[in-house]
């Protein structure tokens, strides 16, 4: 069995052709050229979303959780200050203090910021090298492909400790900047992730959904759709910025006033950035 479970969006054991995928190279999830090629050759995209690791299918491509716009539907209802009529945005990469944050659903009214989410995704981090079981995929599906690829030993793993600590220290610092602001800010992970992050670290405290908290975290995972497999949530939780801290010990301090927040949106509300539901 493949060791890639999706190549440009495409599930690998559907038998779909994907000789038009890899000469376009195009991400279905944005619309855009992967940004995932090669140090040595920066003309090929790798194009893998997931792939299987010790039985699990393991997204490690942060694209890969823009299906359908899905994760960020989830999110409306934390807009508690969203009326009908308000046009939805969701705008990518907003600087805060404590760092960035991937994407903020922002709710405007006639241009001026009513409420906003902010969104972090995080997928797996892997060690070593995917490119070895891609080429052998390909291999088998009859495709010319260096022979020296296939041939490599080369193995790939998770860094599931490094990618989990990693993401809940920059939580600590920007929840604490979101909570002051009596925002939300959300964490799509994958449902794999999530359950390594509870046997790990302190999560014993970080049960049910308060709507109140400021942290709010959602797992997602396959499941079938009829014939094709579909991103969809499988659980969420939420905690404060303490009960974020608590994971790691660590506490620090980001403050940042609500009009600076609105004001440094307004100015990236584009069109392009409008979400279009249906």
């Amino acid at each position: 069995m493949s060791k890639i479970v999706e190549l440009f969006g495409i599930q690998c054991d559907s038998g779909d052709d994907v000789s038009l995928a890899l000469k376009r190279q195009i991400c279905p999830f944005t619309g855009k050229r992967c940004f995932k090629t090669r140090k040595s050759r920066p003309d090929v995209a790798i194009g893998t979303c997931t792939v299987r690791y010790q039985g699990t299918d393991v997204i490690i491509c942060p694209n890969r959780l823009l299906e359908r716009n899905k994760v960020f539907v989830d999110c409306i209802h934390l807009l508690s200050l969203h009326e009908p009529g308000n046009d939805l945005y969701i705008v990518p990469e907003v600087s805060i203090p404590g760092g960035s944050v991937d994407y903020v659903l922002v709710s405007a009214q006639r241009g001026k910021v009513k409420d906003f989410v902010g969104i972090e995704f995080q997928t797996m981090d892997t060690t070593g090298t995917v490119w070895p079981e891609r080429q052998r995929f390909l291999q088998e599906k009859g495709y010319k492909v260096l022979a020296k690829d296939v041939k490599s030993d080369r193995p790939y793993g998770m860094n599931w400790k490094m990618t989990a600590k990693t993401i809940l220290m920059q939580l600590n610092h920007k929840t604490i900047t979101f909570e002051n602001l009596n925002k939300h800010l959300v964490l799509v992970i994958q449902s794999p992730l999530m359950k390594y992050m509870r046997k790990e670290f302190s999560f014993e405290h970080v049960e049910g959904v308060r709507i109140g908290d400021a942290m709010h975290i959602h797992s997602y995972d396959f499941q079938l759709s009829g014939h094709s497999v579909t991103l969809g949530m499988e659980n969420r939780v939420s905690t404060d910025a303490s009960g974020v801290a608590k994971c790691l010990g660590l506490q620090a301090e980001a403050r940042l006033g609500l009009e600076d927040v609105c004001r440094l949106l307004e100015g990236k509300l584009k069109e392009e950035y409008r979400l279009v539901l249906g």
